[in-house]
């Protein structure tokens, strides 16, 4: 390019800022990912949920993968934490949020982990008694490591307090904790090797509502083809352990920012939310 040339400068410029825009904003590293390691750990995951088998699988991005770390496990089995365990096998082993949280951060099996910043566990008060559960981070949340703080999360935290709660009210995650480049869709082999860390997550958390944030937070928990348009308003029990939680799903927030017609159903979902709360028994 030539020094001088202010137009070829501009249009440089503009090509970096769209790959920005679009999730390319990590740099190839010099280490290729160990994808029989990768491929494995989700052929295991596929055979403990076979719903996903045969998923239409994305390669991941070259990236320098970090040495495996120590793990930090919970007792009574330190063992299975230690081994190359699969996704149940390592969230059956928490028996606290804490523990599922270590566990979470230091799995290495998933590729998205190689391209997000952070991993994005939750936020809110683990002790109340509405737990919401969205997709996955976008951009916002993979820089700060937190749920829902981006356009989504201030429509979301708007909802909310229409019903009269805030985030010391609610406990909020995602079914997936790393953000997909570019905000893409997650794949089936995606969901099913992060579905066993939502599903003891809930299991820990313990709380007496669930609201479903968007088709794909609903499809995985329900093991359901149906899509959100013909889910959300109705109720339907989670089956957690020993418990049935009710659940509820609505649209997710990013959505309603696409399709704002489509609040005035959102606004019904949150409104049956809060007569449902009101309904629960006093702890």
């Amino acid at each position: 390019m030539n020094p001088g040339n202010q137009e070829s400068r501009d249009q440089v410029l503009a090509m970096l800022r769209w790959q920005l825009e679009s999730g390319a904003d990590e740099a190839i590293g010099h280490t290729a990912i160990n994808h029989f390691i990768v491929s494995a750990q989700i052929k295991n995951a596929q055979i403990e949920n076979p719903r996903f088998e045969n998923p239409r699988i994305a390669k991941p991005p070259l990236q320098r993968m970090a040495p495996p770390p120590v793990m930090r496990p919970a007792p009574p089995r330190p063992a299975i934490m230690a081994s190359g365990a699969s996704p149940h096998e390592i969230a059956a082993a928490c028996y606290d949020l804490a523990a599922l949280r270590a566990a979470i951060e230091n799995f290495q099996g998933c590729a998205l982990k190689t391209t997000a910043k952070h991993t994005v566990f939750a936020d809110g008060n683990p002790d109340a008694r509405i737990m919401l559960v969205g997709e996955a981070p976008g951009r916002e949340e993979d820089l700060m490591g937190l749920p829902f703080v981006g356009r989504s999360g201030q429509l979301l935290d708007r909802m909310l307090a229409a019903i009269g709660f805030d985030r010391s009210q609610v406990y909020i995650s995602n079914i997936l904790p790393w953000r997909p480049p570019g905000n893409r869709t997650p794949t089936s082999a995606e969901i099913a090797l992060c579905l066993p860390f939502i599903e003891r997550h809930i299991q820990l958390a313990s709380p007496d509502i669930l609201l479903l944030l968007g088709g794909i937070s609903v499809k995985a928990l329900f093991d359901t083809s149906e899509g959100i348009m013909r889910l959300r308003g109705r109720w339907k029990l989670y089956r957690s352990g020993e418990r049935e939680i009710p659940a509820l799903a609505t649209f997710h927030p990013a959505f309603l920012l696409r399709q704002p017609a489509q609040k005035k159903q959102a606004w019904q979902d949150i409104l049956a939310l809060r007569t449902r709360y009101d309904s629960l028994p006093v702890n």
